[in-house]
């Protein structure tokens, strides 16, 4: 049985667990030399997991932020050639964002930064704990089984 107390303890656990994964996934990515920050790269990776290049009201969306947030992060990402808008070939007023092989490149290389930065976080776990952890997480990630995760 848990109490207030172990809750309050709990969440801050998570709260404080939740900032080192975030410091060192940016560490990770910012080794990789690609000038792409933390946000970018989130967006990137919402990118690929459409089929066709979506709307920037898709991609707000679906990382849940303004879509004011995605035009920023979207012209970043084209200065750096990483991605392009183009027009919609149905509706010439809807412009879609579409990745760019430099962004398929950084892509690429992002998810090599986001595996060594997890490899560093779990390697105080044992593989059984791994698979424990796993476990846990997948039942607080609304309950979301992690294949169907994007």
């Amino acid at each position: 049985m848990t109490t207030p107390d172990s809750d309050t303890a709990l969440a801050e656990q998570l709260l404080r667990f939740t900032r080192r994964v975030h410091r060192i996934q940016k560490r990770h990515i910012e080794q990789c030399g690609l000038g792409v920050t933390p946000a970018q790269s989130r967006l990137l990776r919402t990118l690929a997991c459409y089929s066709s290049p979506p709307r920037m009201a898709d991609l707000a969306e679906r990382l849940e932020v303004v879509p004011r947030a995605v035009t920023t992060l979207v012209d970043g990402l084209e200065a750096g050639g990483k991605v392009r808008r183009v027009p919609d070939p149905t509706n010439r007023r809807v412009i879609r964002i579409e990745l760019t092989e430099d962004g398929g490149k950084a892509l690429r290389a992002l998810r090599g930064a986001r595996r060594s930065a997890a490899e560093e976080i779990l390697a105080p776990l044992t593989d059984p704990q791994r698979a424990v952890l796993g476990g846990l997480l997948d039942t607080l990630i609304d309950g979301v089984p992690e294949g169907r995760r994007c």
